[in-house]
């Protein structure tokens, strides 16, 4: 019997293995990326990036911050929480209140929104 047999004949049953170094670097590399979206939706929003963009971004400059943080967020759940690894149970508790929030949060959003256009009649 070689070593790499020998390795998992020890392994529990049902044992998922953890992410590589690399993987974790990858994860990290796309959180870099997303920060720099939200500094640079930010700066277009408020018209650090010129006059031109300000228009197109500024209305919608909330809504693009919440969907980067929230992908940021999953991953960060996912990788460095070790979320993926766990039982679909310890992630469902996790997640749902999360799904709640975030629904509630568009939901509050959306209605003050609407209080601010029929507010001004």
């Amino acid at each position: 019997m070689d070593a790499s047999m020998d390795a998992h004949a020890h392994a529990p049953a049902g044992e998922h293995s953890h992410p590589t170094p690399s993987l974790y670097f990858k994860v990290a590399l796309v959180l870099f990326v997303l920060t720099a979206l939200e500094v640079m939706a930010f700066e277009a929003g408020h018209g650090g990036l010129g006059a031109g963009i300000r228009p197109v971004i500024e209305p919608i400059v909330v809504e693009l911050l919440l969907v980067l943080s929230a992908a940021k967020f999953a991953l960060v759940a996912m990788f460095y929480m070790h979320l993926k690894q766990d039982a679909r149970l310890l992630s469902n508790l996790f997640v749902f209140p999360i799904m709640l929030a975030a629904s509630l949060i568009m939901g509050l959003i959306v209605l003050l929104q609407y209080w601010r256009v029929v507010g001004a009649h």
